[in-house]
C-alpha cells in the first residue's frame, strides 16, 4: 500500500518533518529531538529522498566522507534503530516499523506530500509551472509564492557543515533558487512583486554570484517603486563580481540596470490581454512587446522583454526546405479569396530555409497579431535574442501557424530564416540529436564540411559566432524538450527563435520564452477551412452537413484535412453521406486515419508514447468519466488513487496536451482523444 493510499492508522502517529531550513520533527504536534548531529543527518538525507530507498553506501558516506572505519556499518545501525524509536515510540522490540523501513536497495522513510515541507514545496512549485505554461501569471506568482514560504533557510541546518554539501541537498538549494527565479517572472508580469521581494533577498544572499537571480531582484525591487535600493542592489553585485570573479556584469544583469535607470520596468505589468479560446478573439490593450494571454486567465509569463530571453535554432532540412504538405495538414490554409500573405520589412540577404508557406490560410487572426506584438519587441537593434513557444495538442496547427506567420515577419529578418524539424514527437524516428541540428544549420550558414569543428560544444560556439551582429528568425519545430533546444539558442541581439511543441517546455518558458498555446480554431475560422477544401459552393449547399462535421471532427483541423481529403476526392458523394459516415464512427478515430497527407490516431500515438505509464493508464481510464469536468477528485475516484496522485497524473496529461486545464484544477478531454484513448484502453 502507498504511502498516499494508507489510511493514518496504518502509519501510526501523526507526523511533520522540515527540511528546508533547520531539520525538525513534530509528532502529534509535539516536536522531537532529533539527537545527535549525525542521527539529524541521516532524517534529513532519507527525508531528500522523498519516499525511496537510500543506498546504505550513501548513508555511511553521509556521516564518514572519505573513507568509513570499520565500524561504520554497524553504527550506522545503531544510528537508524535510535531514529526508528524516535519516530515511532511504542514500536515492539525488533518490530520492522511502518516509518523507517528496510528495503533491497536500502533504507526508505514512509511519508507522506503533506508531512514534508520540500514534497509540498516541490508540488507547487509544479503548480506554478503548470499555470506558467498555460498564461496564468497570476495564478502561477501565487503557487510560486506559497511554495517559497516552506523555505525557512539554508537546507538542512543543523548538521555537520561537510555533510550539508552532499550532492541531494545542494540539488534541492538549486531548486529553492530556480523557483524564486520562477516566482520573480510570474510576479513581475501580473504585478504581484511585493509579496516575492522576501524570498528574492533571501535567494540572493544564499548566492551572491548568481547574475539572473540579482537582475530579477533588481527590477522586483523597481517594480516595487524601491528605485534606489535596486541601484544599490546592481553596484553591490556590480562590485562583487569584479572583486571576487575579476569580470563585468552580463548582458541579462546590464539590461536590468539599463531599465531601472530607464524606469521601464512598469511595462511588465501592464501589457494586453488576448482571449483566443472563443468564438470571436478579442485583443485589448494592444502595444508592441507587451506580454499577452492567450487563454483569457491572466497575462502569459514574459519576464524580461530587453532581459536575455532564449535565442533562435536551424534548418535540419539543408537547401531543399521540406514539402508543405509535411509541415502541417491541408487544412491549415485559407477561405477562398484569401489575401497572400505579404512579407514586411527588406528582402533577405541571408539563408532562407523556411518551408513553403500555407496557400491560403484560414483565420488565426488574433494569434497571428500576437506574434507580430512579440516581433516587434525583438527585432530592434538593441534588442535581447528571444523565443516564442507555440504550444497545443496534435493537429491543431502549430507548425501551420509558425510556418505562415514566419514568411509573413520573414522581410524584418534580413540576414536569414531558418527551419529545423526537431521530431520530438514523430513515432516512428527518434529525436534530433542538437548536434545534428547543429551541422545542418551551419551548412545552411554556409560553412562548409572541411570546417566543421568536432563536438557540440565546439559547433553552437561557431554558430552564436556566425549570428553575432545578425537580425535571424528561427523556427525550432516540433522539440522534444529544453535540453534539445538549448545548444540551438543563439545569443545575438534581434534573433527570434519561433519553437513548436507539444510539450509544456517550463524550463524555456522559465527562461523568458513568450507562450502561445492554441485551441482548435472558433467554429467561423474551422467553418471557412472546410468550404476552402471542400469547395465554397459544395459547403454553402449542405450547411447542416457542414456543421456535423465540423462538430464531430471537434474542429481540429488535422481531423478536417483527413475527412475533406476523401471528400473532395469523392466529389459526386453529398457531404450529408461524410456526415453519416462520421456518425457511425463516432467513438473512434477509423473516420479520420489513412489520410494521404495526415492520420490522426497516429499523430495522437506520438503524444501518448511519451507518457509514464501511470499517467497512460489514467488517460486509458478518461473516457468512463461521464460528468461534464475532470477534476483531481473525480480522476482518484475514476482511477483508484490519491487525490494528490491523481492530480500529479492530470497535470503530466496536461503538459502534453492530452487535456486541458482550462481553469484551475478543472479539466476537459477533447472528444477525439476520448475516441484515442478508449481505442488505447480497448486494446492494452
Amino acid at each position: 500500500m502507498s504511502a498516499d493510499l494508507a489510511p493514518r492508522g496504518a502509519r501510526g502517529a501523526a507526523m511533520r518533518f522540515e527540511l528546508l531550513g533547520p531539520v525538525r520533527a513534530w509528532r502529534d504536534g509535539t516536536e522531537l529531538d532529533l539527537g545527535f548531529p549525525q542521527q539529524r543527518a541521516l532524517l534529513a538525507l532519507l527525508l531528500a529522498y522523498e519516499g525511496r530507498p537510500v543506498p546504505a553506501g550513501e548513508l555511511l558516506g553521509l556521516l564518514w566522507p572519505g573513507h568509513p572505519p570499520a565500524s561504520a556499518p554497524n553504527v550506522l545501525r545503531r544510528y537508524l534503530g535510535a531514529l526508528r524509536r524516535l519516530l515511532e515510540p511504542d514500536l515492539p522490540p525488533r518490530a520492522p516499523g511502518r516509518r523507517l523501513l528496510r528495503h533491497p536497495g536500502g533504507h526508505l522513510l514512509e511519508v507522506t506530500p503533506d508531512e514534508v515541507d520540500l514534497l509540498r514545496f516541490r508540488e507547487l512549485t509544479r503548480q506554478g509551472i503548470r499555470a506558467a505554461v498555460t498564461g496564468r501569471a497570476e495564478t502561477a506568482a501565487l503557487r510560486f509564492t506559497d511554495a517559497l514560504r516552506e523555505w525557512r533557510g539554508p537546507v538542512a541546518m543543523g548538521i555537520a557543515a561537510a555533510a550539508r554539501e552532499h550532492v541531494r541537498f545542494t540539488a534541492v538549494g538549486r531548486e529553492l533558487l530556480e523557483t524564486a527565479r520562477l516566482a520573480a517572472d510570474a510576479a513581475l508580469l501580473c504585478g504581484r512583486t511585493a509579496q516575492i521581494l522576501p524570498a528574492l533577498r533571501r535567494a540572493t544572499a544564499l548566492d551572491p554570484l548568481d547574475e539572473p537571480l540579482h537582475a530579477r531582484l533588481i527590477l522586483s525591487l523597481a517594480a516595487c517603486g524601491l528605485q534606489a535600493e535596486a541601484l544599490a542592489a546592481y553596484e553591490d553585485v556590480r562590485r562583487r563580481l569584479a572583486t571576487e570573479l575579476g569580470i563585468t556584469p552580463g548582458t541579462e544583469l546590464a539590461a536590468a540596470h539599463t531599465r531601472v535607470l530607464r524606469q521601464d520596468v512598469g511595462r511588465l505589468t501592464s501589457g494586453p490581454r488576448m482571449d483566443v479560446g472563443r468564438e470571436t478573439p478579442v485583443v485589448r490593450a494592444s502595444r508592441p512587446g507587451a506580454a499577452v494571454d492567450v487563454r483569457g486567465e491572466g497575462a502569459a509569463v514574459d519576464s524580461w522583454g530587453e532581459g536575455g530571453g532564449p535565442g533562435a535554432a536551424v534548418d535540419v532540412w539543408g537547401e531543399g526546405g521540406g514539402p508543405g504538405a509535411a509541415m502541417a495538414p491541408p487544412g491549415e490554409g485559407g477561405a477562398p479569396g484569401a489575401a497572400p500573405a505579404v512579407s514586411e520589412g527588406t528582402p533577405s540577404t541571408g539563408p532562407t530555409r523556411l518551408p513553403p508557406d500555407i496557400h491560403g490560410f484560414t483565420g488565426r487572426k488574433a494569434e497571428l497579431e500576437w506574434l507580430t506584438a512579440a516581433r516587434d519587441a525583438v527585432t530592434g537593434a538593441a534588442a535581447a535574442p528571444a523565443a516564442v513557444w507555440i504550444g497545443g495538442m496534435a493537429g491543431v496547427g502549430k507548425t501551420a501557424l509558425a510556418v505562415h506567420w514566419a514568411h509573413r515577419a520573414a522581410g524584418r529578418f534580413p540576414d536569414g530564416h531558418l527551419y529545423a524539424a526537431l521530431r520530438g514527437s514523430d513515432p516512428a524516428r527518434p529525436a534530433a540529436e542538437p548536434e545534428e541540428a547543429l551541422r545542418a544549420m551551419l551548412t545552411a550558414l554556409g560553412v562548409p564540411a572541411t570546417r566543421m569543428p568536432a563536438g557540440a560544444a565546439a559547433l553552437t560556439g561557431l554558430y552564436r559566432t556566425l549570428l553575432a551582429g545578425r537580425r535571424v528568425l528561427v523556427v525550432l519545430d516540433d522539440a522534444a524538450g529544453t535540453e534539445q533546444l538549448h545548444p540551438l539558442l543563439p545569443a545575438a541581439p534581434g534573433c527570434l527563435a519561433l519553437v513548436t511543441s507539444r510539450h509544456a517546455l517550463p524550463g524555456l518558458i522559465a527562461s523568458g520564452a513568450r507562450p502561445l498555446r492554441l485551441e482548435p480554431p472558433p467554429a467561423d475560422d474551422a467553418r471557412a477551412m472546410l468550404a476552402r477544401l471542400v469547395g465554397a459552393d459544395r459547403a454553402a449547399a449542405e450547411p447542416g452537413a457542414a456543421d456535423e462535421i465540423l462538430l464531430r471532427s471537434g474542429r481540429l483541423p488535422l481531423a478536417l484535412a483527413v475527412v475533406a481529403e476523401r471528400a473532395a476526392a469523392h466529389r459526386e458523394i453529398p457531404l450529408a453521406d461524410t456526415a453519416a459516415y462520421l456518425r457511425e464512427k463516432e467513438g473512434t478515430l477509423d473516420a479520420f486515419t489513412g489520410g494521404a497527407t495526415a492520420d490522426v490516431r497516429v499523430a495522437f500515438l506520438g503524444s501518448y508514447r511519451l507518457l509514464s505509464p501511470e499517467a497512460a493508464r489514467l488517460f486509458r481510464l478518461l473516457p468512463r468519466h461521464g460528468g461534464p469536468g475532470l477534476t483531481p477528485a473525480s480522476a482518484a475516484a475514476l482511477a483508484g488513487l490519491s487525490v494528490r496522485g491523481a492530480r500529479r497524473l492530470l497535470g503530466e496529461l496536461a503538459e502534453t496536451h492530452l487535456i486541458t486545464e482550462h481553469t484551475p484544477g478543472h479539466y476537459t478531454l477533447h472528444r477525439l482523444l476520448g475516441a484515442f484513448a478508449a481505442e488505447r484502453a480497448r486494446h492494452t
